[in-house]
């Protein structure tokens, strides 16, 4: 099965100026390694679908031989979609180019094992209705013109750092109503609801919508058991940001992981410190 990889630098530059010089943390990028090569390993395939500045910003580190393919089809203006509130918006723009089927993969999230793939959906994990994530939608402040469709608000959400659409026509009424909502937004300072309202409880509405079937890699309820399937950094980003001991720690498991699973590619280890 095809994945993807999405990488786009607009919201860094939204951060710091588009003069600065991109830069990924060190820890993203022994994860994004581990985790095409084990994609690769185990179940085919991985792209990665960016804008110009991450392909040459991986091109410059050397480390872009981890994908089988490099498509640079992601605007660097993202369409005029704000890269602050929307920072996760070039993977609904990449997933509107990809043909289905096929999987996003998130680049800090990992699978160990060979995966089966059918007629369902196939999301990461369910998620809670929490009204600090996912207000009601009275809380969005959108254009006048638009328009919230009468969807089941009930449905919980669907985390999509790994996401497999098997249907082409599904894929594009999803994504259209993500890219409709993300264009449509006024100019807030949230970073959160909308983002994931866009991403992840559309996609699970629209499902219902539907009637597309939905299967989850974990058990939103044991997300913080012992299991050895997959691995997703997520919060842990932050932690190792404000601790360099623990950043250190993780980036010594993936060189070992590497140097054990891949042998091939321990150069990329070298590359990955020197970037």
């Amino acid at each position: 099965m095809r994945a993807i990889h999405v990488h786009s630098f607009s919201p860094f530059f939204a951060r710091h100026g588009t003069k600065a010089k991109p830069k990924a943390d060190r820890f993203d990028l022994y994860c994004t390694v581990i985790s095409a090569l084990n994609w690769r390993k185990y179940n085919g395939e991985i792209h990665l679908v960016c804008d110009k500045a991450a392909a040459e910003y991986y091109d410059e580190t050397g480390i872009s031989d981890i994908w089988d393919k490099i498509r640079i089809i992601i605007p660097d203006d993202l369409e005029g979609i704000n890269p602050i509130i929307f920072w996760a918006a070039a993977k609904l723009l990449a997933l509107r180019e990809v043909c289905a089927p096929a999987v996003i993969l998130d680049t800090d999230f990992i699978v160990w094992k060979m995966l089966k793939f059918g007629d369902s959906i196939i999301a990461a994990h369910r998620e809670d209705l929490n009204p600090d994530v996912y207000p009601g939608v009275n809380y969005f402040q959108m254009e006048p013109l638009y328009k919230f469709m009468p969807f089941d608000y009930t449905v919980q959400p669907l985390n999509t750092a790994f996401l497999y659409l098997p249907d082409e026509s599904f894929k594009q009424f999803y994504v259209s109503m993500a890219i409709d909502f993300m264009k449509s937004a006024m100019n807030v300072s949230d970073n959160l609801c909308y983002m994931v309202y866009a991403e992840q409880r559309l996609l699970a509405m629209c499902a219902e919508r539907l009637k597309m079937p939905v299967e989850t890699l974990l058990d939103k309820d044991k997300l913080f058991e012992s299991q050895n399937d997959f691995t997703h950094l997520w919060g842990e980003k932050q932690k190792m940001r404000n601790n360099p001991e623990a950043e250190q720690s993780f980036n010594n498991r993936c060189a070992a992981r590497i140097r054990r699973d891949f042998p091939e590619y321990e150069h990329m280890i070298n590359l990955i410190e020197k970037a």
